[in-house]
C-alpha cells in the first residue's frame, strides 16, 4: 500500500510538473526575451545565457508613448467592469431571488454568442452617432461580453446565500433595496472580487473591439502591440517587451487576490 500510495504521489507530482513547465516556458521565454537584442532573440545558444538589456523597456516608453496606452486601456478595463457591476449585480440578484429562469437562459445565451456577432452592428451604430474612437464605444462594446458574465457568475453565488440573512433584514425593517446594498453585497464580496477580476482581465486582453473602434485617441495596449510589426520585420525585443508589460498588472492583481478568486469560484460552482 504504501509502496503503491508514493507511486501515485510520485505520477502526480510529475504530471503536476510538466503541466506547470507546459504553460511556464512561454511566459519565461517572452520574459527572457524582453531583456535581449534582436540577434540574441533569434540564436539558440543565448536563451538562458547572454547579456542582458534594459533598452527594449526604454523604446517602449519613449518612442511608442506607450504609456498612453496603458492608461487608454484601464480607463476601458475599469469603465467597462464597473458598468457591468452596476447592471449586473442587481440583474443577477434578481434572477436568482425570483427564479427568472427565462431571463437567466437569454443571459446564458448573451454570453455563449461569439464577441464578433455583434462587432459590425456595434460599429454601424457608433459609426452614426459619431462615437468611433471615443471611451464610451469601447467600455459599450466591452460590456456586451463582461455584463453577461458577471450577471451568469453572481446567479450560482446568489442562489448560494441562505435567505434566512435577507429575511432578519426585511424584520427589522429593511427595505429590499436596502437588504440588498447593506447585507447581501457586503457578503458577496469573494464573488463581485472573482467576477470582477476575470471581465477586467477580458477587457484589458480584448483585441477585437479596439481594433475596429478605437481610434489613435483610444488605442488600447493589444492594439498598440502592433507597432512592432510590419511587412518586412518583427522586432521582437521590443514586443516582448510591450507584452511583459501588458502581463504584469494583470499578473500582480491575480496574485493579490487569488484568495478571493479561488474562494468565489468554489462558491459559484456549488449550484452552478
Amino acid at each position: 500500500m504504501k509502496r503503491k500510495k508514493r507511486l501515485k504521489t510520485i505520477i502526480m507530482s510529475s504530471l503536476t510538473g510538466l503541466v506547470v513547465i507546459c504553460f511556464a516556458f512561454p511566459f519565461v521565454w517572452m520574459l527572457l526575451a524582453s531583456f535581449k537584442t534582436q540577434a540574441q532573440i533569434m540564436s539558440p545558444d543565448e536563451f538562458l545565457i547572454f547579456k542582458p538589456t534594459g533598452q527594449n523597456y526604454v523604446n517602449v516608453f519613449s518612442e511608442y508613448d506607450f504609456m498612453k496606452f496603458i492608461i487608454n486601456s484601464f480607463i476601458v478595463a475599469a469603465g467597462s467592469t464597473l458598468g457591468s457591476l452596476i447592471l449586473g449585480l442587481p440583474a443577477a440578484y434578481a434572477i436568482a431571488r425570483h427564479r427568472l429562469q427565462g431571463l437567466g437562459l437569454v443571459i446564458l445565451v448573451a454570453r455563449i454568442i461569439p464577441g464578433i456577432t455583434f462587432l459590425i452592428p456595434w460599429f454601424i451604430i457608433f459609426s452614426q452617432l459619431g462615437m468611433v474612437d471615443s471611451y464610451l464605444s469601447l467600455i459599450l462594446s466591452h460590456m456586451l461580453v463582461g455584463l453577461p458574465f458577471i450577471i451568469w457568475v453572481m446567479i450560482s453565488f446568489f442562489e448560494g446565500l441562505p435567505t434566512e440573512i435577507e429575511e432578519a433584514g426585511l424584520i427589522d425593517g429593511c427595505t429590499p433595496t436596502q437588504v440588498f446594498l447593506r447585507i447581501v453585497l457586503p457578503i458577496s464580496g469573494p464573488g463581485i472580487v472573482t467576477s470582477s477580476l476575470l471581465s477586467f482581465i477580458f477587457s484589458w486582453n480584448n483585441f477585437m473591439f479596439s481594433i475596429i473602434l478605437a481610434g489613435d485617441k483610444t488605442k488600447t495596449l493589444p492594439v498598440a502591440v502592433f507597432n512592432f510589426m510590419s511587412y518586412s520585420e518583427i522586432n521582437w525585443g521590443a514586443l516582448m517587451a510591450s507584452a511583459c508589460v501588458i502581463t504584469l498588472p494583470v499578473l500582480i492583481i491575480a496574485l493579490l487576490a487569488q484568495r478571493f478568486i479561488v474562494s468565489g469560484l468554489a462558491a459559484g460552482a456549488v449550484k452552478g
